[in-house]
């Protein structure tokens, strides 16, 4: 059995095959990443990857999609795309496709990742049971969840990512303001992503009335401007870009936290998206963990809760055909 997965994100588009035999772990046939903004389309990446696969028969088709997915189409959120499942089959005669949100098909993908796929931040209580929750940092911000239901994990989807952003603190105060006065609706995806950590540093240096030294400049026009703050941060050679990483480092513990209590995920909470990964260092010094449990009365909750991060890059193209198996 031809299994297509797809992980189609704002910043890449990953499309795996694999052959699907019921028992037996998925084999990986063929493994590409295309960058998303490079092409009109879903379709554009598909006739692409499908050339170099040299296959056509694909009895399922899956594609995690960063976005809410109603009735089986997605209008992109930080894509101009839109997808629709009817149209990918109509389009590549595949037997069955479906699209289902990125993070759920994280949540797919979290039972068949292995022990070195995960960092520990905390290893909560001793056989944690009950609710699961993965919340996503990248381009934008994911959730989902996952409820226990006896027996199984089931995963279900969220877009608590564009939920309204709640400042707590002065500087906070005036970045929300400045952030209304750009957007509008200031969401949690606003602060908590990379183009979250660009504003939170550009407004701790307008506030500072600094100026970003020149080498810090060339270097976020040969790296990018998010990587630049963040490595720069985690290596504390700019004290602005190590405040900018601490902050954020809370705002993302916070909402974390916001999404465990909202669904009681006594069970653990994952980390997954391109940015947690790539700042472990401050991630294990405890700034995160400290801001997570600083819930009031729910701090025993908080501590009980396993707390991880998801190093696998490929969990949702592991979720996409996990759930491609079911259709």
């Amino acid at each position: 059995m031809r299994i297509l997965a797809g992980d189609i994100g704002g910043t890449n588009t990953r499309i795996a095959l694999y052959q699907a035999v019921p028992g037996s772990p998925l084999e990986l046939l063929l493994h590409k990443t295309y960058f998303s903004q490079s092409y009109e389309a879903i379709e554009s990446v598909l006739e692409l990857f499908l050339a170099q696969a040299g296959e056509r028969q694909i009895e399922a088709a899956c594609f995690g999609i960063a976005g809410p997915v109603i009735d089986q189409v997605c209008e992109t959120t930080n894509l101009p795309w839109r997808v629709s499942a009817k149209e990918i089959n109509d389009r590549f005669n595949f037997r069955q496709s479906c699209l289902i949100n990125d993070l759920e098909a994280n949540a797919w993908g979290i039972e068949i990742l292995e022990e070195k796929d995960f960092v520990t931040l905390s290893p909560g209580a001793d056989n944690a049971k009950g609710n699961r929750s993965i919340i996503a940092a990248g381009t934008g911000l994911g959730e989902a969840g996952l409820y226990w239901d006896g027996e199984s994990y089931q995963p279900f989807p969220s877009e608590g990512g564009h939920s309204d952003f709640s400042p707590s603190t002065p500087f906070e105060f005036s970045l929300y303001q400045v952030l209304q006065d750009r957007y509008g609706h200031v969401s949690w995806e606003h602060l908590v992503s990379g183009p979250g950590l660009e504003a939170i540093y550009d407004h701790l240096r307008r506030r500072r009335n600094l100026q970003t030294p020149d080498w810090l400049i060339e270097y976020m026009e040969q790296v990018g401007k998010t990587p630049a703050i963040s490595e720069t941060g985690l290596e504390s050679t700019d004290p602005l870009c190590r405040e900018s990483l601490e902050i954020f480092t809370r705002l993302y513990a916070r909402e974390a936290g916001n999404h465990a209590l909202k669904i009681m995920a006594t069970g653990g909470v994952y980390l997954g998206g391109g940015i947690a990964p790539k700042i472990l260092p401050i991630l294990r010094e405890g700034i995160f963990m400290e801001a997570f449990v600083a819930k009031g009365p729910m701090r025993r909750i908080m501590e009980a809760m396993p707390v991880k991060v998801i190093l696998n890059e490929n969990t949702a193209l592991f979720g996409a055909a996990n759930y491609a198996m079911t259709i």
